[in-house]
């Protein structure tokens, strides 16, 4: 593979807690304007994997590299910086602020104004203010939250908070968008309509996306590629066709081979 054709390299992660082996020399890479999807059982590793891309956990050995520059020691923030954004398994939301307002967070790592101009609302923090704001009107009217833009997180469904943290994720205009279980706890209506944003993220803006998603159907109808995982070591890697017949995956799905 030619190495401007890929975003994100993982090589030879791994990663314990204490005598638990999260993460086993895992490789594999991202490609530009892909959807990879990550697959495996419960305590797969996959969660972990998302944690040492963003910064959250440092790996004991490999590197990570993205876009050509090797992040595996970079801070979190430093991260965000350079184009990678996520949504968390578990909604990590300000759920006593507004639709609006947590959008407007997640612009912090572009905004330039000092204290005082801050303070003032003036001239470049005023101009500024307005770009921000802009930005993330075009993301409400993309997602479809018009209605619940005023609206306090937390007492919004939980299906509307994980559309809020896709839009939080896209906020940050990243190049690289990774979704930790985007559909878990949604009803299928749910499901089909964070499914049509993901992909329409996909072709309309050339996004490339790595998700983690245990609804198989849903992996197989929208992903270019699959990486499996099981305890914490890849075990296939392919088209979604080739991982559905693979038989290393059936077995640490099923406990079987069929």
């Amino acid at each position: 593979m030619e190495q401007a054709s890929v975003k994100l390299q993982i090589h030879d992660i791994s990663l314990s807690f204490g005598g638990i082996r999260a993460l086993q020399a895992v490789s594999f890479s991202v490609r530009r304007g892909e959807i990879l999807a990550v697959i495996g059982p419960n305590g797969a590793g996959k969660t972990s994997l998302i944690n040492s891309i963003t910064g959250f956990y440092r790996p004991d050995a490999g590197a990570i590299i993205f876009d050509g520059r090797d992040i595996t020691h970079l801070p979190p923030y430093k991260r965000a910086q350079l184009g990678i954004s996520r949504t968390f398994q578990n909604i990590a939301l300000y759920t006593n602020m507004t639709t609006l307002d947590n959008l407007m967070a997640a612009r912090h790592i572009h905004m330039r104004s000092n204290m005082l101009t801050g303070a003032l609302f003036w001239g470049p923090a005023q101009r500024e203010e307005i770009e921000h704001r802009r930005v993330v009107e075009e993301i409400i009217d993309f997602l479809e939250m018009e209605a619940i833009r005023k609206t306090t997180v937390g007492s919004l469904s939980y299906g509307l908070r994980k559309r809020v943290e896709l839009g939080r994720a896209l906020a940050l205009e990243p190049t690289l968008l990774l979704l930790d279980e985007p559909m878990a706890g949604m009803n299928v209506e749910e499901k089909e309509d964070m499914a049509r944003f993901i992909l329409d993220i996909h072709e309309r803006q050339g996004m490339t996306i790595m998700l983690i998603e245990h609804d198989m159907g849903l992996v197989m109808d929208i992903s270019d590629r699959v990486v499996a995982l099981d305890f914490g070591c890849k075990i296939a890697e392919g088209t979604p066709d080739e991982i559905k017949n693979d038989e290393r995956v059936i077995k640490a799905y099923l406990g079987q081979v069929q």
